[in-house]
């Protein structure tokens, strides 16, 4: 394992730029981007392929600017239209970053994990190598043998073992991504957390309440779209929000048994999105049915999918 090279802002350069985050479905990309940027971007769920989109996170150091940016896990059997276009999202992020960060579980490698590698060396871009989930080696030295077996995989600029759930080493991986950085003034002005807007935090903590719900009971075909958002007088914001699923016999199972289900999903959204935005919300939600919705191009685009 190499030791932190050159700080960020040595001789004075500020540095700015990408930094996207890579791996296969289930690593802990989310997590380790919500911890780093220390506010929840992202949601997260015990599902492989809870994210779908491209989500921006910003942190700003004395001497750099990084633009942190989750990806959907790589992953094979891409065979619905949702999933690929998946794919062309991660893809896409690494195309245009300055570093990518390879995302794994100390202990765990897969064929996933092997096709995310590929398309990480196929970007060109410099790697560092995040041995995530390090809270659950004990002892610590027994993650030895499999950082040294990962470092011989690709030419990666470091190997940096973490735990986003812990915030365990964070503060090097921040400054190794950091140099890596071109010099450049901001990006971004510094006040600025997300490139996303509150209609996609509350449908993405909406579906995220949803699959907790759900467990295993309707797998992937849920979506979330904001249907009206408005200012109350008494100064709540009230937001009325349509779950989309992809077969009428899905539609009981998300209501639940008088409504029951749907009514755990909205209250359980609305704490956490009055914690998140700091304000007071009025959330209605309704279910719909749109046949194979994540195998229509114009369903995805309408979602923000493509």
């Amino acid at each position: 394992m190499n030791e932190p090279g050159v700080m960020a802002g040595t001789g004075g350069e500020f540095r700015a730029g990408f930094a996207a985050l890579a791996g296969r479905p289930n690593v802990g990309k989310s997590t380790l981007l919500n911890a780093l940027v220390g506010a929840k971007l992202s949601i997260v769920t015990p599902r492989p392929q809870t994210t779908r989109h491209r989500i921006l996170g910003l942190v700003n150091l004395p001497h750099a600017q990084i633009a942190f940016v989750d990806t959907p896990g790589l992953h094979h059997g891409a065979r619905r239209a949702l999933n690929r276009a998946m794919n062309r999202t991660a893809a896409s992020a690494l195309a245009d970053a300055d570093v990518v960060l390879f995302v794994v579980e100390a202990g765990r490698w897969t064929a996933e994990d092997q096709l995310a590698l590929e398309r990480v060396a196929g970007s060109g871009r410099p790697a560092i190598a995040v041995v995530n989930k390090m809270d659950r080696v004990r002892p610590r030295e027994a993650a030895l043998p499999y950082v040294a077996q990962l470092a011989a995989r690709h030419a990666f600029v470091d190997v940096v073992p973490c735990s986003a759930r812990s915030a365990d080493n964070l503060d090097r991986l921040l400054q190794r991504i950091a140099a890596l950085l071109p010099p450049s003034p901001p990006l971004f002005p510094p006040e600025q957390v997300t490139d996303r807007d509150t209609a996609f935090r509350i449908t993405e903590e909406i579906r995220e309440k949803l699959t907790l719900e759900l467990n295993q009971e309707v797998p992937y075909g849920i979506a979330v779209a904001i249907e009206r958002m408005t200012e109350e007088e008494d100064g709540r914001l009230a937001v009325a929000a349509v779950i989309w699923v992809d077969r009428e016999g899905q539609k009981p199972i998300v209501i639940g048994e008088g409504g029951e289900r749907l009514k755990r999903v909205g209250r359980a959204a609305r704490i956490e999105l009055n914690r998140l935005l700091g304000r007071r919300l009025h959330l209605e939600l309704w279910v719909k049915v749109r046949e194979d919705w994540a195998d229509n191009a114009q369903a995805l685009k309408s979602l923000g999918l493509e």
